[in-house]
């Protein structure tokens, strides 16, 4: 197709924008572009992007995108003038990633990564965007080594058929999916690895690390650390993600790229200062391994710094401060200013 003539702003296209990630991303991408955001809310939330749907340059989509669909032929977008201006960049964030919920979306999650990926790389073509992908660390495998820092060229080692290998092996299959579409449609891809992601709007009691040691310690429980008192991660705050999705777009990256936190911090440590900070009751304890809390690989983040440079500037302490706070307003403990 021939280069489509820019209005007053670019069109963008987020998909699972109504997610954790996905509506902070929605809510930088509004400040200078239109953005059409899709969800399914298997696992996002409509409260996330509550807050934008007055908004005349934002326009939510409920579809699941393991099924096709034809932007031009939405009424409700016809203010976007898609069929003149086409889209200019998309984001793809869509998939299952509730931990808690895991077995009822296995099903799910597969297509997701598969049949999903292919649905949003075929608008890409279509409309000759420039394309994100979010894929995530657990393409790397466990962590072997207790310093062990990953870089892209690494290749990791997945169970392929393990309890969570629809998601970790699915993860990688995307990638592929990704790059076979770079060498036969040569479109403009960018595939982000992310490593732990912290911040305002992760969903309580749903078995993501963060969340549920701020939960527990509101309602004085015990912390769970599932392992022992060497388990160590890194944590990297959302806007720090957002900021490096910001600076990828119009870069020549070629390959992967790691996102996320380059430091060591132990689950001990990080409960401690929870329960610190929130001035609770609560005690740490210890468990058998979790399925989906498992010791990940830190990221070598090279690439980033030198290439976009990109490094999280965001504290534990300033990042854990306003998570506490979200979660505080979402529990009904204070009241949202």
């Amino acid at each position: 197709m021939s280069k489509k003539a820019i209005f007053d702003r670019k069109n963008v296209l987020v998909t699972g924008g109504a997610g954790f990630i996905g509506s902070h991303l929605c809510d930088e991408l509004i400040k200078t572009s239109k953005v059409i955001c899709l969800d399914n809310f298997s696992t996002g939330d409509e409260k996330n992007i509550d807050h934008l749907l007055s908004d005349p340059n934002f326009e939510f989509i409920k579809h699941d995108i393991t099924q096709p669909i034809d932007l031009s032929d939405l009424a409700e977008l016809q203010k976007f003038k898609i069929e003149f201006q086409g889209i200019q960049e998309i984001y793809h964030l869509a998939c299952p990633t509730s931990p808690k919920n895991f077995q009822q979306n296995k099903m799910a999650t597969i297509s997701a990564l598969s049949a999903g990926v292919q649905n949003v790389l075929d608008l890409v073509v279509k409309y000759e965007a420039k394309f994100v992908h979010f894929s995530s660390s657990v393409i790397y495998g466990s962590r072997q080594d207790a310093n062990q820092r990953v870089n892209e060229s690494q290749i990791g080692k997945v169970d392929t058929i393990s309890e969570r290998s629809c998601y970790d092996e699915g993860k990688r299959f995307a990638e592929t999916i990704v790059a076979t579409y770079q060498q036969v449609h040569k479109i403009d891809a960018k595939i982000i690895r992310l490593f732990r992601v912290y911040g305002p709007r992760m969903k309580l009691d749903d078995g993501q690390l963060v969340p549920d040691f701020i939960n527990s310690a509101l309602d004085n429980q015990d912390l769970t650390i599932f392992g022992d008192e060497n388990f160590s991660s890194s944590f990297c705050y959302v806007s720090d993600v957002i900021d490096a999705v910001l600076k990828i777009i119009d870069t020549e990256i070629d390959g992967p790229i790691n996102i996320g936190s380059d430091i060591d911090i132990k689950l001990t440590d990080l409960a401690q200062k929870i329960i610190d900070k929130l001035e609770s009751k609560s005690e740490i304890r210890y468990s058998s391994s979790n399925l989906f809390i498992t010791s990940l690989c830190l990221p070598d983040i090279t690439k980033a710094r030198e290439e976009i440079g990109w490094m999280p500037i965001v504290t534990l302490d300033r990042g854990l401060d306003k998570t506490i706070n979200d979660l505080q307003v979402s529990k009904g403990l204070k009241r949202a200013f």
